[in-house]
């Protein structure tokens, strides 16, 4: 199974938010969408549930057009959707009986859902009672009562402790390996390194960067080192770095542990080893730089915080900043 997006464009009114969206992903595989606050994504997601029309563009599934019936697409919003002062059972039951199952399936997976999330113990409580952890994996649980094909998280950690995490880690990769589609929307760039294969980036409504992560890593990486010094500090090392070696690197950053190098064109590692050695730098470690997934999405979009954020229907026009890797949308 293959869900393919084609040049997807949205208006609002006389303003067009979506640019030509164009990604695709597969059964048994996740997929990260990104982006900042009003980029594009929660638009894009309600175009894939048939919420929003496109004004252009198309969404495949196999090759035909894809039209949601409701029970192919699970859905777990950022802002959450169940009702706080019904029962959590009774409101799953109702839910799943709305994805086309009848009234003994639902309750068969409701009960499913519940045990696997470990909050079977609630199913007779008002969702208002649980902790926020708790409410947070009965949201889940509802999302995939209706056993669809299709499903889709947005920042689906939130408020969840680790022991919960791992409870929900452990879903994800079932889904994973059970062959359905999962489009993983977060700002906590450490999970979706954990979980998707493939990354697409969208700013403004546009697709500045896709494809497969470990390529990307790979092509981000491309001419950087990392260095760390026994005899100075990060911030002396940089200075050093900065002031000294000058002709044979560009220095990038720092990070926890080392220097970001950029190495100038005709410069080989040799060079720069002789040189570093020259400059009575004991080296603690010097090797090829592999940029995070926080860093490439600085580096394309801008420094912002990136923890999180409440998304907005329409992108902010806010200007582009200097990242890591230097001017963003590289």
């Amino acid at each position: 199974m293959k869900l393919e997006l084609r040049d997807i464009k949205k208006s609002f009114e006389d303003k067009e938010i979506l640019h030509g969206i164009s990604f695709s992903v597969e059964s048994g595989k996740a997929l990260g969408l990104l982006g900042r606050n009003g980029a594009g994504k929660t638009t894009t997601i309600r175009i894939i549930m048939d919420v929003f029309h496109a004004n252009a563009g198309e969404i495949l599934l196999d090759g035909t057009k894809f039209v949601p019936d409701g029970s192919q697409v699970g859905y777990l919003p950022e802002e959450r959707g169940l009702y706080p002062k019904k029962i959590v059972k009774e409101q799953m039951i109702y839910l799943a009986m709305l994805r086309g199952m009848n009234k003994k399936q639902a309750a068969e997976s409701t009960m499913k859902w519940l045990e696997k999330l470990e909050v079977l113990e609630y199913a007779d409580r008002k969702l208002e009672t649980l902790s926020k952890g708790n409410q947070q994996k009965v949201q889940l649980a509802a999302t995939l009562v209706g056993e669809p094909s299709i499903v889709i998280l947005d920042e689906p950690f939130s408020g969840l402790d680790p022991v919960n995490s791992q409870i929900l880690k452990n879903v994800i990769r079932e889904l994973i390996s059970e062959g359905r589609i999962v489009i993983f929307s977060s700002h906590q760039m450490s999970y979706v390194e954990e979980f998707c294969e493939d990354i697409v980036i969208i700013n403004h409504g546009e697709n500045i960067l896709s494809g497969h992560l470990d390529d990307i890593k790979m092509e981000y990486g491309k001419g950087r080192k990392i260095l760390a010094a026994e005899n100075y500090s990060l911030d002396e090392l940089k200075k050093v770095c900065e002031t000294k070696l000058s002709d044979y690197v560009e220095v990038l950053g720092v990070n926890k542990y080392d220097v970001i190098l950029s190495v100038k064109e005709g410069v080989d590692q040799w060079k720069l080893l002789d040189a570093i050695k020259s400059c009575d730098i004991g080296i603690k470690h010097f090797g090829a730089y592999e940029p995070s997934l926080n860093d490439i999405f600085v580096s394309c979009v801008g420094e912002e915080e990136v923890v999180k954020v409440v998304e907005e229907e329409e992108p902010e026009n806010k200007s582009k900043k200097r990242g890591l890797f230097g001017k963003a949308g590289k």
